[in-house]
């Protein structure tokens, strides 16, 4: 933890504990306990916003790989045997498709 050892942290408290007091260490302890805590809550949403951040950026970048692959006959995948004239049959209309119109004659 920051390259401190065991004997410069025991430094630390006693020179802590004369200059801050034995009434106010255990306050003082528990502040810094709660701004540690909400620094390491900060880092890991900052952390998470840039994770997010990134994986928009991907998701943008592949959505305009393939919007630009559409238009290119180069690309386009090859259709197998028969696939074209199955397509090419849905798309023309049928008998059945077709408006059924009644013949009104009115006497």
């Amino acid at each position: 933890m920051f390259g401190i050892g065991m004997p410069e942290l025991i430094i630390i408290l006693v020179i802590a504990l004369i200059v801050i007091g034995p009434s106010k260490l255990p306050d003082l302890a528990r502040a810094l306990g709660k701004g540690m805590a909400e620094f390491k809550k900060a880092a890991h949403d900052i952390k998470e916003s840039l994770d997010i951040d990134e994986d928009v950026k991907r998701a943008k970048d592949d959505l305009i790989d393939s919007i630009s692959g559409l238009g290119n006959p180069e690309t386009e995948i090859p259709l197998k045997s028969g696939e074209e004239e199955k397509m090419q049959n849905n798309l023309t209309p049928k008998e059945s498709d077709e408006p059924k119109v009644k013949n009104d004659k009115t006497v």
